[in-house]
């Protein structure tokens, strides 16, 4: 073995950042015709018109090209995508006004309780934020839970970044007039650390955070531009030491002098790379007009090989809504999101989309002793395929709560 060998650093050094590079990284545009699928290219920003590709009538291999088309943009293109009518209005309306109204009666009951919010960007008090709102969610109204997470395109998306065994979280932000725009920032896991921290993870581990999370938001208003919607520097995800350049001063100088912001409405979803440099805009719509509050369903979904940001108590979630998921499979039965709709019908596509969204799909770490394997596998059942096999079997609620709490026991060393 050579003694003077010498190796690169595992880690980025400060004379990794160049804002030159970054510039050079960022001030790109997206040719049209790399996303045939797409109804519109906007500021860099590849728009899906969902009215047009009715999940009923999309096939297989056309829902397998969209999700292709998703990766590609997340990975190496801009790194962000809008869903236009991702909760149509004309077929979520009465979903979203209920979500709207527990959303409401959950930062009502918080707020009277007088417990701080802080938030990770912003300042604390110049919203509403409902932290851990999946949970909330689903434990205020689960008629609307159900409803809300059992949509198959929020599937596809997921599992186009993502693949399955995917946890969902959501946090709820809600601006006032006047609430102030965030400084940008990359998201977590990374982007959630000091930079003295940041900087001491390896190379490849800063590259493959972003991988490990998708980001996303579902407009629960109208998000004119005045009210704020969020600022995004395309293709800034792909600059490979971002996670120890956002907090620069150069580089947030440089995201103001060239970030864009996509209007949104009632019922469009957005989905980008957590590596993205990013930030709430300011609402500076007039309060005096009907104190318009712009409002988003934050969505974090984790994958299977990562940790949640917060914690979900599932159990309290299927024991909430096990009695009309039960209902609905007994009159549609159950197909994976991905399958060929000619064959599946939607009915049995939400169910699916549902129990991905609200039981763990990975059933690791466990007890192997209490847990073995399957004789015809290498992993043992999981909450889902439980879930599913419930359906199957026709399971009361209480016959699948006892089962999920057998299964997290013996999960125990």
């Amino acid at each position: 073995m050579n003694g003077n060998a010498t190796f690169p650093s595992r880690l980025y050094q400060a004379e990794s950042l160049h804002l030159d590079d970054f510039k050079q990284t960022c001030l790109r545009s997206v040719d049209t015709s790399t996303y045939p699928l797409a109804c519109a290219v906007e500021c860099n920003v590849p728009i899906y018109d969902l009215a047009a590709l009715e999940m009923q009538t999309v096939t297989a291999e056309t829902l397998s090209r969209l999700q292709d088309e998703w990766h590609h943009i997340l990975h190496t293109g801009p790194g962000i995508f809008v869903l236009r009518d991702m909760y149509a209005p004309s077929r979520y309306g009465g979903i979203l006004s209920a979500t709207n109204a527990a959303f409401d009666r959950i930062i009502a009951k918080e707020r009277a309780s007088n417990v701080s919010k802080g938030d990770h960007f912003a300042a604390g008090g110049s919203n509403d934020r409902i932290w851990n709102a999946f949970q909330k969610h689903g434990e205020e109204d689960p008629a609307s839970f159900l409803d809300y997470y059992a949509n198959p395109w929020l599937a596809s998306a997921c599992n186009a970044w993502l693949g399955p065994g995917y946890r969902v979280t959501a946090q709820v932000n809600a601006v006032h007039p006047g609430g102030a725009a965030q400084e940008s920032h990359r998201d977590y896991h990374l982007g959630f650390m000091e930079p003295d921290t940041c900087v001491r993870y390896p190379i490849p581990t800063q590259l493959a955070s972003q991988f490990l999370t998708l980001q996303g938001a579902v407009a629960h208003s109208e998000m004119p531009a005045d009210s704020g919607p969020t600022r995004f520097l395309p293709f800034s995800q792909t600059y490979a030491p971002g996670y120890l350049a956002w907090k620069r001063p150069e580089f947030r100088a440089f995201f103001e002098e060239n970030y864009v912001a996509l209007p949104l409405k009632l019922g469009d979803g957005v989905f980008f790379n957590p590596a993205l440099f990013h930030a709430a805009g300011a609402n500076i719509m007039d309060p005096s007009n009907g104190g318009f509050r712009r409002v988003a369903n934050l969505l974090q979904i984790s994958s299977a090989f990562g940790k949640p940001m917060e914690t979900v108590d599932s159990l309290r979630l299927i024991d909430g809504t096990w009695d009309l998921l039960a209902k609905r499979y007994a009159a549609a039965g159950i197909a994976d999101a991905e399958l060929d709709p000619g064959r599946h019908s939607l009915a049995q596509r939400e169910i699916k989309a549902f129990v991905q969204a609200v039981a763990e799909g990975y059933p690791f770490p466990t007890n192997l002793d209490r847990r073995p394997p399957a004789p015809s596998g290498m992993a043992p059942e999981s909450e889902q395929d439980l879930l599913v096999r419930g359906l199957e079997a026709g399971w009361s609620r209480a016959q699948v709560v006892a089962s999920l709490e057998q299964m997290r026991r013996d999960e125990r060393a």
